[in-house]
């Protein structure tokens, strides 16, 4: 089966994976290796053509006002309430700003930047000289999370590495001059909750007092991450129960602060 750009179509369902009755791309940076830079190309440009995440940049970019972010964030809102997204939304989005403010936080990592809602909401809340790094795996997301935050006027606070978190974690000390992390975002895929938290231990990145902060630990869940960080000893945690952003389905983010 041959798709436009004569990419074979089974390639490209490759690329995504069912989640929530919408297409997110996962992880497929080791997929696209073996085409060519031109194909390569090509297949991104298809998928991010015919995709939620550009549908939503397009009504952005028409609608939001350039270099405000919380127009761009009040846009991202809206379209999602008629079209379900996977960003944090406004209901879950004050609590994620608390935690960043009572942090204060000097150096933030983020796993999973999707279209660049969550960074920007958090990076406007940043004082001058903090670094905001998040790691986003699908090349699509991340070139629209990229023009998300250009628009919004949040470029020069956050820095997008494109790639898997299990590859690019080891390396943020070397290739990013990161010593330890204050601040953590989780919000990618469940499955990699526990270990990435375990590899930014394992890496040195967490000091005493590193707060993680990880979403959807309701839904759709992610009780591995919930028992390690709850029982290892490591942590102190505090669960915060709200609500699946633009649904009512039930669910919490918690609160993980590094014993050291």
């Amino acid at each position: 089966m041959v798709s436009v750009y004569g990419v074979l179509e089974d390639v490209r369902n490759l690329l995504c994976r069912k989640q929530g009755g919408s297409h997110r791309i996962k992880d497929h940076t080791q997929l696209l290796k073996p085409c060519n830079p031109l194909s390569r190309k090509r297949i991104i440009t298809s998928i991010m053509a015919d995709s939620k995440e550009q549908r939503t940049l397009d009504y952005v970019l028409q609608n939001a006002v350039r270099g405000d972010p919380q127009s761009v964030l009040d846009f991202i809102d809206k379209f999602s309430e008629n079209e379900w997204a996977m960003h944090v939304g406004n209901v879950k989005g004050p609590i994620v700003e608390k935690v960043v403010t009572e942090t204060d936080p000097s150096t933030c990592l983020e796993l999973g930047t999707y279209c660049g809602y969550s960074a920007i909401r958090i990076s406007r809340l940043l004082k001058p000289g903090t670094r905001f790094l998040t790691i986003e795996s699908c090349p699509a997301n991340a070139a629209i999370a990229q023009q998300m935050i250009d628009f919004a006027g949040m470029q020069d606070k956050v820095k997008i590495l494109q790639g898997s978190s299990q590859e690019i974690i080891p390396r943020l000390k070397a290739d990013h001059q990161v010593e330890t992390l204050d601040f953590v975002f989780i919000d990618h895929w469940s499955e990699c909750y526990t270990p990435d938290t375990k590899l930014l231990e394992e890496c040195g990145l967490l000091r005493k007092g590193s707060v993680l902060l990880a979403d959807n630990v309701v839904y759709p869940g992610a009780p591995d991450f919930l028992e390690y960080v709850r029982t290892s000893g490591r942590y102190d945690c505090t669960n915060f129960p709200t609500h699946l952003q633009y649904s009512k389905k039930e669910d919490a983010l918690e609160k993980a602060v590094y014993r050291g």
